[in-house]
Parts: structure tokens; C-alpha cells; sequence
């Protein structure tokens, strides 16, 4: 048992390194490749060589950050297979369709279109040229719609049944998965997200390159471009933020919970702006949850309901089960029973096949089809145990929510600096705030990428599979070598493509 629980935790640590590796590029890929598309729009429109200077600058950098990324997200899906082998067969033909459709159609346009736009210049007609980049553009966004689609499925699964013959869940709509409200919302989210963290990055260097002095040009019209693009990214984002909470209100209200500290909910319920959460606090006690909190009043109702008056259930409310507004919750210790219930008509089936008994069969059968909905549940034996980490969930919510508050005010201010007060970019502090902008925006991409995996602990697929079902059978020194291996390659890739990228920009804004 011991050793279950060492690979497990490992296997976690390994996945969720692999993931935030990965995760530092993917959202600069999406960004970067719609501002270089209009960048080089631009040049095509008008046959301006500065447009296409700029073009080629920052496609260069796309480029690097591209090949870093591929290599990356391989290592990334083959962790399903090494590590996650239970979970890949159990609901492997759901999970693995969005992916097998992303490798073949997604990702081999993006690369295909890929090669011509960097490659291309001159042996292609410009028209041509440009459609390639659009089209890498294009192929980058619908490979990150199937990853997501299949990231949303293990968030809210849909589009399957359960077959005790095979004893896995199988699929019986590929639009459902397909076209998941939550993978919807999910993808634009998603996206959206990394225009605004291209953006941000593009402002960055831009104002390095002002603070050094060093071609104002070029830098004040990539600031305008990246202004624009990061913009629409970061309003776009703060609506589907908004969509999102109300589908995690309903898909996976504990992560609501943990999200905000919310052990006690109610009515007219309050969102926390800024807390400091009580270490001491437990599942079940009487401690304030809180050491310090400013909220903002009925907040959290409008996030998750759109009604300022709605109720809001807290951890404690879902651990023992409640009624409010209409809606009813069994508590989870009764889903841990039905779980189990589930599980135990499961092993009747499977005795009734061997023996070749039908009727038990089909009421066997019957029987796990009522209580399906808690089959997940069945693993576990404390209800305390469903709870995710609270702190981590919280602190990253937060982190997310305060520096992305703070990219749309430097946004708006690179905004009206490049446009109408040209003098201001000029200023020290202004090039300051873009290039200290640049860690900030993976602080808060990565946080909310870490609220939404961390917050549906412990479930690898909500209410279904939790992650200690999941995994492989593997030695626990396996999966600790791989771990050391695993951060130090990545960690060097990481060097080495910001050295690559540093190179090159000292190359294009060389000292004076």
C-alpha cells in the first residue's frame, strides 16, 4: 500500500512538472502566431519593409518557442500510456479520439504550414505566404481545441456509457465530447489567455528595447500591434473566466469551493478579493477559515449563479449534503456508499459472466446503471478525503485573478501610450511595468492552469476515476528516476531557448 501511494505521488509530481513545462510554451505558440499573422497582413497591405522586419523578428522567436514546445507536449501524452496505464484503458477509445484527431489533422497542418512560413520567403508567391502563416495560426488553435476537448472531458465526462462486458467506459457520441459546453468555454478561455500572454511578452521586449534606447520604431509599433491583440485576448478572457465559474458551480462545485475557502456557504454569498487562509483550519472544525479577508458582497453568487441572492454550497455543505434554492446534494458519505454499491454489482457481473448467468447478468447489470453516477465515489472511505488542497487551489485562484487585474491595466496603458501619448513610452517607469510584465503573465497563466487541475483532486476523471485508480503498475524508483530526468532535460530546454531568444534580440537591437 505503501508503495501504491509513493508511485502515486510521484507519478502526480511527474505529470504536473511535465504539464507547466509544457504549459510555458503552448500559450506563447497561440499568441505569437496570431500577432505575427497580422504583422506580416500588415506588410503584405502595404509592401512596407519595416512591417516585414517586424514580421520576421518576431516569427523568428515564434519558431524557437515552437520546436521547444513539440518537444515538450510529446513526452506529455506519453505519460498517459507509461504512467497512467488503468486510466487509459478504462476510458482510453474517449479520451485518446480528440488526441489521434489532433496528431493527425491539427497538428500536421500547423506543422506542414509551418515549414512554408518559415522557409518560404521567396520561394512562395506573398500571397501564398501569408495564407501559410494564417494557416499555422489557424492549425496551432484547433490543435489546442482537441487537447482541451480531451483535458474537459476528464473535467466534465460526457458521451460515454459503461460497459460491464469490457469493464471500461466506451464512447456513443463524439459530438457530445466534441462539443462539450465546458471544452467551449475551455478553449476560448484557454486561448484567449495565451493572446494576451503573447502580447505581453511582445510589449516586454519591446519596452527592453526602448529602455536601452535602441530603434523606437520598431518597438513602438510592435507595442501596437501586441496592444491590440493582447487586449482582445485579456476582455475575451475575463468573459469566458466568468462562464467558466458558472460551469464549475455546476460541474465541480468542491473545486468552487476550495477556490475561494468557502467551507459554509449560503445565500447572498460574499467573494473573497484578498485572504490570508488559517493554516490550522481542518475539514469539520470550528476554526475560522480565515486569518485576514477583504470580500466583496454577494460576489461570489454573481460569479457562480448570475443572481446576487443565490445560494453558493461550501466544502462542508457537499461533505454532509444540503437543500437550498431547489436544489438537492446527498452527502458523500451516501455517494461513497452507492459507490460501492456500484462496484459490488460490477463483481456480480463479472462472476455471472464467467458462470454464464444471465439473468443475474442483466440485474446485475441494471443495478450498476442506477448507481453509476457514484461509481467514482466507491474508492474512497472518508468523504474528507474528496477534498482537494484547499491552500494551493486558493492562493493560484487569487494569484490568477490580481495579475490578470493588473495585465488589463498595463494594457490599457501601453494602449493609450503607443496611440495617443507616444512621449509617455519614453518614460522609465512605463518601460519598467512592460518588461516586469513579462513574469508576471506565466505567474498568472501557470495559476490558472494549477486552479484547474489541482482544484479536481482527487479525481483524474471527475466523479469517476480518481488518480489512485489510475495508475500504472510500476515501481516507485522508476518513476523517481524519470522525474530527475524529466526536470533537468526540460530545465535545459528551458535555458536553451531563452538563451536562443536572448541572442536574438541583442542580434536585432544591437547596442548603440
Amino acid at each position: 500500500m505503501e508503495n501504491l501511494i509513493t508511485v502515486v505521488d510521484w507519478s502526480r509530481w511527474q505529470f504536473a512538472l511535465t504539464a507547466m513545462f509544457h504549459w510555458m510554451f503552448v500559450p506563447l505558440t497561440l499568441g505569437l502566431a496570431v500577432i505575427v499573422a497580422v504583422m506580416e497582413t500588415i506588410y503584405y497591405r502595404t509592401r512596407n519593409e519595416q512591417w516585414l522586419q517586424l514580421t520576421k523578428f518576431w516569427m523568428l522567436l515564434f519558431g524557437i518557442n515552437f520546436a521547444i514546445g513539440v518537444a515538450t507536449g510529446i513526452i506529455l501524452e506519453f505519460e498517459f500510456g507509461t504512467n497512467w496505464s488503468n486510466y487509459s484503458w478504462f476510458v482510453g477509445d474517449i479520451f485518446g479520439a480528440p488526441l489521434a484527431v489532433e496528431g493527425i489533422v491539427a497538428f500536421f497542418m500547423e506543422s506542414t504550414f509551418f515549414a512554408v512560413m518559415f522557409f518560404g520567403w521567396h520561394k512562395v508567391s506573398p500571397r501564398f505566404h501569408l495564407t501559410a502563416t494564417w494557416l499555422t495560426a489557424l492549425g496551432a488553435s484547433i490543435s489546442a481545441w482537441w487537447i482541451l476537448v480531451a483535458n474537459a472531458w476528464m473535467q466534465y465526462p460526457v458521451g460515454m456509457e459503461f460497459s460491464p462486458a469490457e469493464m471500461r467506459n466506451v464512447m456513443n457520441s463524439f459530438f457530445e465530447v466534441a462539443l462539450s459546453p465546458v471544452a467551449v468555454t475551455k478553449f476560448f478561455h484557454t486561448v484567449m489567455s495565451g493572446w494576451t500572454l503573447g502580447g505581453i511578452f511582445v510589449i516586454g521586449i519591446s519596452c527592453w528595447a526602448l529602455f536601452k534606447g535602441r530603434d523606437r520604431l520598431f518597438a513602438t509599433r510592435s507595442i501596437r500591434i501586441a496592444t491590440i491583440i493582447g487586449g482582445a485576448g485579456m476582455l475575451l478572457t475575463l468573459m469566458t473566466g466568468h462562464s467558466s465559474a458558472v460551469q464549475v458551480s455546476e460541474t465541480q462545485p468542491m473545486k468552487l469551493a476550495a477556490m475561494e475557502g468557502l467551507y459554509d456557504g449560503g445565500n447572498d454569498q460574499a467573494i473573497v478579493a484578498f485572504g490570508i487562509l488559517n493554516p490550522e483550519k481542518e475539514v469539520g472544525d470550528d476554526k475560522d477559515p480565515f486569518l485576514f479577508e477583504i470580500s466583496l458582497p454577494y460576489g461570489l453568487s454573481i460569479l457562480a449563479k448570475n443572481d446576487p441572492h443565490a445560494f453558493v454550497p461550501g466544502i462542508n455543505d457537499l461533505i454532509n449534503g444540503y437543500t437550498a434554492d431547489g436544489e438537492t446534494s446527498i452527502s458523500y458519505a451516501d455517494r461513497i456508499a452507492l459507490g460501492k454499491e456500484a462496484h459490488q454489482a460490477l463483481r456480480i457481473y463479472d462472476a455471472a459472466a464467467e458462470s454464464g448467468d444471465e439473468a443475474m447478468m442483466t440485474k446485475a447489470a441494471e443495478e450498476l446503471k442506477a448507481n453509476f453516477d457514484h461509481f467514482g465515489y466507491g474508492y474512497f472511505d472518508n468523504p474528507e478525503d474528496i477534498v482537494p488542497p484547499i491552500g494551493m487551489t486558493f492562493y493560484t485562484f487569487h494569484i490568477m485573478v490580481i495579475l490578470g487585474m493588473f495585465l488589463l491595466a498595463v494594457l490599457a496603458l501601453m494602449a493609450f501610450a503607443s496611440y495617443y501619448k507616444q512621449s509617455w513610452l519614453g518614460i522609465s517607469w512605463v518601460q519598467l511595468i512592460g518588461i516586469v510584465s513579462i513574469p508576471l503573465v506565466w505567474i498568472c497563466s501557470q495559476s490558472g492552469w494549477i486552479t484547474a487541475e489541482v482544484g479536481r483532486q482527487p479525481w483524474i476523471i471527475q466523479d469517476l476515476m480518481p488518480v489512485g485508480a489510475a495508475i500504472s503498475d510500476i515501481s516507485p524508483a522508476m518513476v523517481q528516476t524519470t522525474f530527475w530526468l524529466f526536470a533537468v532535460l526540460f530545465t535545459a530546454l528551458l535555458v536553451a531557448e531563452m538563451s536562443i531568444m536572448v541572442k536574438q534580440i541583442n542580434k536585432r537591437f544591437p547596442k548603440a
